[in-house]
């Protein structure tokens, strides 16, 4: 996530401020927007990816050996 988020964010800053151009009244735009967007992005996958766990290491192991 850190790699990506290293790529992502110089590439949309520059997509951002090449679309800002084009209009008559700008804003600028803040570091902080793209570190929020990288921590929100974040916490949406270590949640994923903990409660799959969690399940995973809940389940019994025989049950799920049974199965196959």
């Amino acid at each position: 996530m850190l790699i990506a988020n290293l790529i992502a964010w110089p590439l949309a800053w520059l997509a951002l401020h090449r679309c800002i151009q084009d209009y008559a009244y700008r804003i600028a735009i803040s570091w902080w927007v793209f570190m929020l967007a990288g921590v929100a992005a974040l916490l949406i996958a270590l949640g994923a990816v903990s409660s799959l766990a969690i399940k995973a290491a809940r389940n019994n192991p025989v049950k799920s050996l049974r199965t196959e």
